[in-house]
């Protein structure tokens, strides 16, 4: 499996990820630290998303009729880019729109990157490999926000904001350059007319393969959209509200401490991803519904906690132990989501398919944060509500998204 390209692809990544980890960590937290509001937090992440959302069928359709290598190469170096251009201008312009804007900008590309690396698997793995390598790539997206979160806390505590924005510009430029080398086998793909027209086109062959031929993959899209919702978009808003300001922590050490709970939401990531590829025989489509069942599970102790108990530190500890085992739970079911899709779906249509569905499963998530944004600041003192909530919602649609994966079809 580890062949020459594959390796160097796995590298890129590892560089790529610890760049695009820190950069997004600190940039929100710099705005919440500066607003203090939930509000405008939940908002300008809403926003940061929409991009991701409408570029990402966009990508799967240049991944599969671009050198997928080109396309990493040029968004990384675009990313670049884009971090120092936000360095020059920050002391001299609207923080909160400048902000917003380089969030919207760094999530697009992502949202157009994304596709190229998870297409470029079955053209460089065999297909009985398909499961380990998912799980490589997650465990490597999962090892980089470990390390970076954690380490843009401690920094950005120490040195502020400037610092970091160096580092991440050179770790995208780095990955750029490590990704030159790779050689991703490519087939060029007839053109149907004009650009607007080929796009049209794919994304309609995607959409009729997701429809018709394999509806399986279209209801286990929705199940994901739900998830991201009511579940995901409650975890990206409450943490690091609850650990910076709601909490009675410390403020020198908050961020320090927002840092490592995202770092523990990491390693939940960075272990799923480990267990999915040494199980990786023993995992079946028919029975991904039970892991989302214990992730919406794993909520309810953080509500419990915010109700009951009255220490920081406990809640602290109880919040940050809760999402570990959300995220690793999560990132086990993602692996076998994406592998299901690489295996179901012809090459010629494999990057079309995923894209189409990470679009699709991402087009809730800016409405969840907006909505949990608004959710927290009015259930203010009484933050266990949203928290029960959120628990509750996707605790139902695991169960049914369970009964409709055990009929597999």
């Amino acid at each position: 499996m580890f062949s020459r390209d594959f390796t160097l692809v796995v590298i890129g990544q590892i560089i790529s990820l610890f760049g695009n980890a820190t950069i997004r960590f600190v940039l929100p937290l710099y705005l919440l630290n500066l607003t203090g509001s939930s509000a405008l937090y939940g908002t300008v992440t809403a926003c940061a998303f929409i991009p991701s959302v409408l570029l990402s069928p966009v990508g799967g359709i240049i991944a599969d009729r671009v050198n997928k290598r080109n396309i990493m190469v040029v968004l990384d170096f675009f990313t670049s880019a884009v971090i120092l251009v936000f360095s020059f201008l920050m002391n001299g312009t609207d923080i909160v729109l400048l902000t917003a804007i380089t969030l919207m900008l760094l999530y697009g590309i992502a949202g157009a990157y994304q596709p190229s690396v998870q297409a470029s698997i079955p053209a460089l793995v065999h297909e009985e490999q398909f499961m380990k390598a998912n799980s490589v790539i997650n465990t490597v997206s999962s090892f980089s926000s470990l390390i970076g979160p954690a380490l843009g806390g401690v920094l950005y505590s120490a040195y502020g904001l400037r610092p970091i924005l160096y580092v991440c510009a050179v770790c995208f430029f780095l990955s750029a350059v490590m990704e030159i080398f790779i050689h991703i086998p490519f087939q060029r793909q007839e053109s149907g007319g004009s650009m607007l027209k080929t796009a049209a086109a794919d994304f309609s062959e995607s959409a009729r393969f997701i429809r018709k031929e394999k509806p399986v993959i279209g209801k286990a899209v929705l199940v994901v959209c739900g998830i991201n919702l009511f579940l995901s978009a409650m975890i990206i808003v409450a943490l690091p509200y609850l650990v910076t300001e709601v909490l009675d922590l410390e403020s020198g050490i908050s961020n320090t401490l927002y840092g490592f709970s995202q770092g523990a939401l990491a390693a939940g990531g960075l272990t799923g991803g480990i267990c999915a590829g040494i199980f990786s025989r023993r995992l079946s489509f028919q029975k991904a519904g039970n892991l989302l069942i214990l992730c919406a599970v794993c909520v309810f102790p953080m509500g419990a906690s915010l109700l009951l108990i009255s220490s920081a530190v406990a809640n602290y500890i109880v919040i940050t132990v809760c999402c570990f085992a959300i995220m690793l739970f999560s990132s086990i079911f993602t692996v076998q989501i994406m592998s299901f899709i690489q295996a179901e779906t012809p090459q010629n249509l494999v990057g079309k398919v995923i894209a189409v569905s990470l679009t699709l499963s991402m087009c809730s998530q800016p409405l969840g944060n907006a909505f949990y944004g608004i959710f927290f600041e009015l259930c203010s003192h009484a933050e266990y509500v949203p928290v029960i909530f959120s628990g509750a919602v996707s605790l139902l649609i695991a169960a049914g998204a369970g009964r409709l994966f055990r009929k597999g079809r």
